[in-house]
């Protein structure tokens, strides 16, 4: 078996110096004419889109059904207003879906346990007798104006609900 002598010392491999690729142009076809034998052929026209086909304004209707009076479209609802037997008071700041307590900011008058509200918003309207009422986590029978209270509530409530009292 023949083995093979390793070179002795390490070969030195020239580094071919690096230079830098020049700036790739476009390549021009050349056109050919009578007077000048080399002129730069022209740019291609612009695409343009196609033009749109012409709606037809009315539809054709068979003859042999008659025209479907078109669907009554119910119009948008107000803003809710309040009844006048009924007085804003507050706004839901909060609500907590498991205990089903609402936080709210009283914004004038009172409010009392026993006392009837209507809380109405985008999806919100219901009305309730106020059972429980409570300020910082202790019970309370009545709060005022400027407090912030938790509501135990009946239904889902969201926040910017407004919260009307009735009077009965």
């Amino acid at each position: 078996m023949a083995t093979r002598k390793k070179a002795k010392g390490k070969t030195a491999r020239k580094k071919t110096p690096v230079t830098k690729a020049a700036a790739r142009r476009k390549a021009t076809t050349v056109r050919k004419t009578k007077t000048n034998r080399k002129k730069v052929a022209k740019k291609a026209p612009v695409r343009r889109a196609l033009p749109k086909k012409a709606r037809q304004t009315t539809k054709p209707t068979p003859v042999s059904r008659p025209a479907k009076p078109e669907a009554i479209r119910p119009t948008p609802s107000l803003p809710a207003q309040p009844v006048p037997s009924e007085e804003r008071i507050g706004v839901v700041t909060h609500y907590y879906s498991h205990p089903s307590v609402a936080t709210i900011r009283l914004e004038s008058g009172t409010l009392r346990v026993g006392d009837m509200v209507h809380i109405r918003g985008h999806t919100t309207d219901f009305s309730q007798k106020v059972e429980s009422l409570e300020v910082n986590h202790a019970p309370a029978t009545e709060v005022g104006p400027n407090d912030d209270f938790g509501l135990k509530v009946v239904e889902h409530t969201r926040e910017h609900d407004v919260v009307f009292k009735v009077h009965s």
